[in-house]
């Protein structure tokens, strides 16, 4: 069974992802900046600020700060694995070159499901906002029938499945493309927050801020909660190490910067959302911002602004999930755990078009027809399990490794690790049972097929990997 724990060199996966199966490097430091903004800043701001105001009261903004230092912890160990193996897979490739196969099997098989998951919340997130935003500019909806799954009265989700199809097509058509497009739609969600946060504070009331915090730092911590998961995102950024031109230098900056920027944007809007409505206003709402703006600024019009915002933030999450999810199984499927023809580069395109396209389609039947409604709490264990392992790794890789190149290192190891690693528990183990059980029923079904399939066909028992010799050999 020791060979359950082989792991691969991080030479041999540098030297296979540049050659005839690597991916064209195209992603610079602002397009790699970008993805991270754009896979955090989302529905979280536009809807999560009305749950957390409702436990922490007007003191929600500090509950914004300590979710931002429990992610970044997690945060500097992803950098600093991300510049020294800047391969595609993120957390899943980072746990092969530390762990081992089997561990990094179960974690890439939990980040399939997350974030396909994920996605498909997303994806029916947008199809929601999508009558929002028609209703707000033009004053009518799209009917039930074609904009909700059949578990919710409706009979397909037309726009949910729309939004997926046209991803996926500019997924396999190229990831500059892709990235420029995304790109653009930061810059907009960007200067609508900025919007959002000039003109609140040109009715900002101080009064709303009594009591400060109702229910004491019990109240904010329970928030924090609730918000650390509005933070989720900036881990994509690692999926892109082998596209980037510079990995050395630039995913650091990408991985940090998009938390820091983020996390700078939602403590401003957190205090100007307070400033300008009391939180009986924000948390009985499902579009906060906008009803803060309308209540409390007598804006009415800006609910089409914000609704706008909204579609467009949540257009640029489902972008680069989709992206983190696609080329995390593209680096599974070269590994040879599952097929390798899968993870065919398309010559024209540069990209896993096969790959891409196949979970759209997937996605898209998933989002169009299934409740996520309690599936959706998937996405919680399983972010929260891949931080854990990337703190992890970096423990172990500075004590084995200690020679090894590390462009970035995380300060004070294994401190702010072993921090990040407890903080993370702690969150895990507030979750339901019933995520649990969902979660062990994933993974056995990921175990079957790793010693069903994967333990017999990865590179290192198959000779092509220097790190182990092939299966029954000595």
């Amino acid at each position: 069974m020791k060979d359950l724990f082989a792991t691969r060199s991080v030479a041999d996966l540098i030297k296979e992802s540049e050659g005839e199966e690597g991916l064209r490097k195209t992603i610079g430091p602002f397009a790699l900046t970008a993805l991270g903004v754009g896979a955090i800043i989302g529905t979280g701001i536009f809807v999560v600020i009305g749950e957390g105001a409702k436990l922490a009261g007007p003191s929600l903004f500090i509950s914004f700060i300590i979710a931002a230092i429990t992610c970044g912890f997690s945060a500097l160990s992803y950098a600093e694995l991300a510049s020294a193996v800047p391969v595609s897979g993120s957390a899943y490739t980072f746990s092969y070159a530390t762990l081992g196969e089997l561990v990094a099997f179960i974690i890439g098989w939990d980040l399939i499901l997350e974030y396909g998951v994920s996605v498909a919340a997303v994806a029916v997130g947008w199809g929601g906002n999508v009558n929002e935003f028609l209703q707000a500019a033009f004053g009518f909806q799209l009917p039930a029938a074609i904009s909700t799954s059949p578990s919710e009265g409706g009979v397909f989700n037309i726009p949910a499945v729309f939004i997926v199809l046209v991803i996926a097509t500019l997924l396999t058509l190229g990831t500059r493309e892709s990235t420029t497009f995304n790109a653009v739609m930061v810059v907009i969600k960007i200067a609508i927050l900025v919007f959002f946060i000039i003109v609140a504070f040109t009715a900002y009331n101080a009064g709303h801020f009594t009591p400060f915090a109702p229910d004491g730092f019990g109240g904010i911590a329970t928030a924090s909660g609730v918000i650390f998961f509005a933070y989720i995102g900036f881990d994509a950024v690692s999926t892109a190490s082998e596209e980037s031109k510079n990995p050395a230098r630039d995913l650091p900056i990408a991985i940090i910067g998009s938390l820091v920027i983020s996390t700078i944007l939602y403590v401003l809007v957190a205090i100007a959302a307070v400033g300008v409505a009391p939180v009986d206003t924000l948390s009985g709402s499902d579009a906060p911002l906008a009803a803060g703006l309308r209540e409390g600024a007598g804006i009415p019009w800006a609910g089409g602004v914000l609704a706008a915002g909204a579609l467009i933030a949540i257009t640029s999450v489902v972008l680069v999930i989709m992206y983190g999810q696609t080329r995390i199984f593209f680096a599974m499927c070269r590994d040879g755990l599952l097929p390798r023809r899968l993870a065919k580069v398309h010559p024209r395109f540069g990209t896993p078009a096969r790959l891409t396209i196949g979970f759209g389609i997937l996605i898209a039947i998933l989002a169009a027809l299934v409740p996520l409604d309690e599936i959706v709490k998937l996405v919680n264990i399983g972010t929260l399990f891949a931080f854990v392992l990337v703190n992890v790794g970096v423990i172990i890789l500075r004590r084995t490794k200690p020679d090894m190149e590390r462009p970035f290192k995380t300060p004070f190891s294994p401190v702010f690790p072993i921090i990040g690693i407890l903080l993370c528990g702690y969150l895990i183990a507030q979750l339901p049972w019933e995520t649990w059980l969902r979660f062990v029923v994933w993974l056995a079904i990921g175990l079957a097929i790793y010693f069903g399939y994967s333990r017999r066909h990865s590179r290192v028992r198959t000779g092509e990997d220097a790190a182990l010799p092939p299966a029954g050999t000595v």
